[in-house]
């Protein structure tokens, strides 16, 4: 009596659609929460919707994009956003990479001392952007002013005199707790063997940190770079509530940009544009990071 057996090839891919039929169900809900909303917005850009007007959409072609490329403003919020979305970022990563650097030191307290730093990444970002325009930005009252008092300098109305410093020092405190945690895990992912190495060839702090720590880290830098930059381009809260975008456009990124066509102007079709448009430009600028990132897990994967 012979036993049939299924031939090896087949069985891989009845395996194969095993594993990846219990995945189906959260795929098709992804699709449907992104890919529904990006057709109407790629089809309410090529129409007159203008809720002020009062009239049905018409069809408009591209007029909308020709309106689009044309908008000085427009351009100006793509200008802010890389300044924001860069300075946040570079100050972020500079705090956490020296906080992940004290916090890797044992002493007493120092798991107090981590929840403590960590804790700003988990306030809302409107509370954060209430607490920083009235205790710490305010000209009378707020940390600022009385520092700029203990200074003997003049005081400044930050949000109106300095509005982007303003929105770039609230933006990398909310996110600098991020990039300690990813650096911090770096760190501790480095053999005491090499440090150990070093301190015998007679290498002081900032030899080892240059010529060991800083080689290590460098695939978790590149990380956190990308992965705060795709999140602070997004910024909304703090400019809404701390500037409104002032003064003259000085704090609107593309974020905010959009939202006051579509809900302050009510024009949704150049809106739509507006944001098909920046999508372009962000897929343009991120596409180098991925293939870098793609090259991070290579090597991890190599190793």
């Amino acid at each position: 009596m012979t036993i049939a057996v299924p031939a090896r090839p087949a069985l891989r891919r009845r395996e194969a659609r095993s594993r990846r039929l219990p995945l189906l169900p959260a795929l098709i809900i992804t699709l449907l929460l992104t890919q529904i909303p990006f057709v109407l917005t790629v089809w309410y850009s090529l129409r007159n919707w203008n809720l002020l007007a009062g009239d049905d959409s018409t069809f408009a072609g591209v007029a909308n994009f020709r309106a689009t490329f044309a908008d000085g403003t427009f351009w100006k919020s793509i200008g802010n956003t890389v300044v924001l979305t860069g300075g946040a970022t570079v100050a972020a990563m500079l705090v956490g990479l020296a906080l992940a650097l004290t916090l890797q030191k044992k002493f007493p307290g120092r798991g107090i001392a981590r929840t403590l730093a960590i804790t700003p990444f988990f306030v809302m970002p409107v509370a954060v952007a209430l607490f920083w325009r009235s205790a710490v930005f305010d000209p009378s009252f707020g940390l600022l002013g009385w520092l700029t008092d203990l200074a003997g300098l003049p005081r400044v109305n930050w949000l109106s005199e300095q509005s982007t410093l303003s929105i770039v020092m609230i933006t990398s405190w909310r996110w600098t707790p991020f990039a300690m945690l990813v650096l911090l895990a770096g760190l501790q992912a480095l053999p005491d063997e090499q440090l150990e190495a070093a301190r015998v060839d007679g290498a002081n702090w900032w030899q080892q940190f240059r010529r060991v720590m800083l080689p290590h880290l460098r695939p978790f830098l590149e990380l956190t770079a990308l992965l705060l930059s795709m999140n602070i381009i997004q910024t909304f809260g703090e400019i809404a509530l701390l500037t409104a975008g002032g003064p003259a456009y000085g704090t609107t990124n593309i974020t905010y940009y959009i939202y006051l066509r579509a809900f302050n102007s009510f024009d949704f079709g150049t809106a739509s544009a507006y944001g098909l448009v920046a999508l372009v430009l962000t897929i343009a600028l991120a596409l180098p990071a991925l293939r870098l990132l793609s090259g991070i897990f290579q090597q991890e994967g190599r190793r």
